[in-house]
């Protein structure tokens, strides 16, 4: 599979995911396993160099999820430990926490 295709299927997948449990939305918390881990092993399966580019976007994105999902699922649980796996430094203050200015918004 060519890289930008791994990028776009991983970013979008996150991006749904992050949707889905958005605040102010009924989940069922059953399909997060699963989604969860494939998420997990795209992600690893991005060169680190891949990695290091998208880190500070998908800090925001997965870091949006944990904070929407640990009042649903706890600080503990085992889902919400392999999406911080994914992040590098602090989460996001909440769900809400959309302040980082896009790339294209600076132009």
């Amino acid at each position: 599979m060519h890289i930008y295709t791994k990028i776009y299927e991983f970013a979008a997948s996150a991006g749904a995911f992050e949707g889905y449990v958005y605040p102010k939305r009924e989940i069922d918390p059953n399909y997060l396993p699963e989604w969860v881990g494939h998420l997990v092993v795209a992600y690893e399966h991005l060169s680190p160099e891949v990695r290091k580019e998208i880190q500070s976007s998908l800090n925001g994105t997965i870091g949006r999820a944990v904070r929407a999902l640990i009042p649903i699922l706890g600080e503990e649980d085992e889902t919400i430990r392999k999406l911080k796996s994914m992040i590098v430094g602090e989460l996001p203050e909440s769900a809400d926490d959309f302040r980082r200015e896009k790339w294209f918004e600076k132009q």
